[in-house]
């Protein structure tokens, strides 16, 4: 059986922590690399180190150095430094994956109003889904439903019924490779058919391969506030301008909005697009109708945009417009960015005692060795389009971050949410920030910055209308000026990097960095539970200590639900307490109170939480505030505003809601508190809670599962 290290102390003694079966089974499925025939090639998940750590290693120049990194990124894998999972899966692997790509994330380019671009986009979405890639897409690009269509003399069926077509790729290439094809789809807030989208899940087994995000504007949020007005719009053509004589001028038909596709549409000297003003509506009643669903469907997300841009280190040469699937990189057209995570349970010394700490120079260092790694996988991307290789090639963009976070507070002893919490995030992010950065400026000295910031930009009239310093550093439009000026010294995020080391950051300014982004905090679900044995999801606490997780198994006609326990649960059993047990009345059995689970922490210090990191994420971050199902709407709605106020770029969240679906992660208690009915063919209903099993097609499913299952139409197709 494999097992995780844990250092007790900080002496070179440990205590084997053995991994649960959950976790051993989601590596040999996910992870552990087989031959076409089946036979097992990574015996041990020290086997899958090495063979990373080998793959990564290659790309040094020298016979020396590679041997000289392949230990040192062995070293950092076996103490916490774990890949995303295209990295553990296919590095190394090429003669058994020759398909394969090690990016986690993409976003297609921009999807213009036309069918010939719409289904050339299918095309490169297929290609990218196969090489196991994510990838996102912005849909409000397209006319919305109704809207004259010049040239066929008919009107458009609307985005959606587009996005059925990718959500059915996605689909078909997903159960032909084994693996779930993941996908985000988003939508301007501003588009006429936004209500369409916000609803659109709402159909049984609609668009199931897509999550669903809604792009916030900075205008869009202060119209709720002040309950104003807001139009719903879409950019016209000039054509549309002369056939139905339309007055540029006139306010009520017309509004100038920037947007992000500009060719054959009507710009001013700004810039911004007109669009048909479709439709009127009172702000404050769009919110409720995005409030309401996320509230009872858990979707549409919420991309604060305007934050994203105004952030962006490359500011000055993209629009961010989609995300990858999970939220946590939002990336221009044909962006690509790949994910790594430090398991910060790895270097809590003493846990669970009054001299527990953390282990700050080890923690360091693994940021030093990891993002040199994370940089070398540029070098064995994989990517299948040629579009998405220049992108990631000329920035190099990774997203470093961490997992294990809420198990991490807890053998700490702190408990989630609270202020100490709060200013650990902020210190454990800060840190991976800042020691990445110094990294970036080693290598661009070592093996040169990244290609974009070598590149010359002229300084344009946008440029100094949104950075307004430039003119006072004697810039004018006009002027050429290197990316890696405008990257180092005029983002904003990288200006936050100068207030604690302004040396750091005028050194960048002059050589460049090896990469334009470093940080991200990707939501780590499998990696979390199989590699580093159930610690909890990238920044969040852990949803239990004790819970099922539904699980697709190839060949089973629902998913299955497997028992799970959280990390810390089984450390403190080990160190502490072997009859310890979740919510035993028991004294011998009682855990501390700082043991707390996702449901134990209000949406308040959720966002507190996030709100910490995110001052040191480059990128973004991937986290879901989990509501308890009694949770209040009215005081649910206030979450979202308050993001918007603490500067978050994104917010999600998720309230058990059994009449919509259950969910990856679930509690028993939820499910034998929900009764299923089902309808037989004679006419008769049986009524079952949801955690009792039932026999049914020659095969046993837990009811919740089943009904999950026949009501989304997934039932038999895995």
């Amino acid at each position: 059986m494999s097992v995780v290290n844990h250092p007790r102390t900080p002496a070179d003694t440990s205590v084997e922590i053995p991994l649960q079966p959950a976790s051993q089974d989601i590596w040999q499925r996910k992870y552990q690399l087989k031959s076409a025939s089946g036979e097992i090639i990574d015996n041990t998940i020290d086997d899958t180190f090495a063979r990373v750590a080998r793959a990564l290693a290659e790309i040094e120049e020298t016979p020396a150095k590679r041997e000289e990194w392949y230990g040192k990124f062995l070293w950092a894998l076996r103490h916490g430094a774990v890949p995303a999972g295209r990295i553990i899966s296919n590095a190394g692997a090429l003669e058994h994956k020759p398909a394969t790509s090690t990016i986690n994330c993409t976003v297609s380019g921009k999807i213009h109003d036309s069918m010939d671009d719409i289904l050339q986009k299918v095309h490169e979405a297929g290609m990218t889904l196969k090489s196991g890639a994510g990838i996102g897409y912005e849909f409000s690009t397209l006319r919305p439903n109704n809207a004259y269509v010049s040239g066929s003399g008919a009107v458009t069926s609307g985005p959606l019924s587009f996005m059925d077509i990718y959500d059915k790729v996605c689909f078909t290439i997903s159960s032909a490779g084994g693996r779930r094809g993941a996908q985000m789809a988003t939508f301007d807030v501003g588009h006429p058919d936004v209500i369409d989208f916000i609803r659109a899940k709402r159909e049984d087994g609609r668009l199931r391969q897509f999550n669903l995000s809604l792009l916030i504007t900075s205008e869009f949020m202060e119209a709720v506030k002040s309950d104003a007005q807001w139009q719903l719009a879409f950019p016209l053509t000039e054509e549309e301008v002369e056939a139905s004589r339309i007055d540029l001028n006139d306010s009520e038909q017309v509004i100038w909005r920037d947007w992000p596709i500009k060719t054959g549409y009507i710009a001013n000297e700004d810039g911004k697009i007109a669009c048909k003003v479709y439709r009127t509506i009172p702000a404050r009643r769009l919110w409720d109708v995005i409030m309401t669903s996320t509230y009872e469907y858990a979707e549409p997300g919420f991309i604060l945009i305007d934050e994203y841009n105004e952030m962006n280190n490359n500011w000055f040469c993209e629009e961010i417009r989609s995300t990858n699937p999970c939220g946590e990189q939002g990336l221009p057209e044909y962006g690509a960015c790949l994910l790594g995570s430090i398991n910060l349970t790895r270097l809590v010394n003493e846990p669970f005692t009054d001299k527990a700490s953390f282990d700050w120079k080890t923690y360091r260092e693994i940021v030093r060795v990891f993002t040199r790694m994370l940089d070398n996988v540029v070098g064995i991307h994989g990517l299948p389009l040629e579009q998405q290789a220049k992108e990631i090639e000329s920035k190099r963009r990774h997203g470093m971050g961490y997992l294990g976070l809420g198990s991490t507070l807890t053998m700490l002893g702190i408990r989630y949410g609270s202020e100490e919490s709060l200013e650990f995030t902020e210190q454990v992010t800060r840190e991976l920030a800042l020691t990445g950065w110094e990294c970036a400026l080693e290598l661009a000295r070592e093996k040169g910055p990244a290609p974009l910031l070598e590149q010359e930009f002229e300084v344009t009239a946008e440029m100094l209308r949104r950075r307004p310093e430039m003119l006072d550093d004697g810039w004018k439009k006009g002027d050429r000026i290197k990316g890696k000026v405008l990257h180092a010294r005029y983002s904003r995020y990288m200006q936050k990097i100068a207030e604690v080391n302004a040396k750091l950051v005028e050194e960048l300014a002059q050589v460049g960095a090896r990469f334009t982004h470093h940080s991200s905090i990707a939501p780590t679900g499998t990696i979390a539970l199989s590699i580093a044995n159930n610690a909890s999801n990238g920044i969040e606490p852990s949803f239990a200590h004790h819970y099922s997780r539904n699980i697709i198994r190839e060949g089973k006609k629902s998913k299955e639900k497997v028992d799970v326990w959280s990390y810390e649960l089984l450390a403190y059993r080990e160190l502490i307490n072997s009859k310890a047990m979740p919510f035993s009345d028991e004294e011998e059995e009682k855990l501390p109170d700082y043991f707390i689970g996702a449901d134990d922490v209000t949406p308040k210090q959720h966002v507190d939480i996030q709100a910490a990191a995110q001052k040191w994420i480059d990128s973004s971050i991937s986290k879901t505030a989990n509501i308890p199902t009694e949770f209040p709407y009215e005081d649910f709605k206030d979450i979202y505003l308050y993001a918007y106020e603490k500067k978050l770029k994104g917010c999600t969240t998720f309230r058990f809601n059994p009449e919509v679906f259950q969910g990856v992660l679930v509690k028993d208690k939820d499910l034998e508190n929900t009764t299923y009915r089902f309808s037989l063919e004679d006419g008769t209903v049986i009524e079952v809670k949801g955690n009792e099993e039932i026999e049914y097609d020659g095969e046993i499913h837990t009811a919740a599962n089943l009904y999950d299952a026949l009501k989304e139409g997934y039932y038999g197709k895995f």
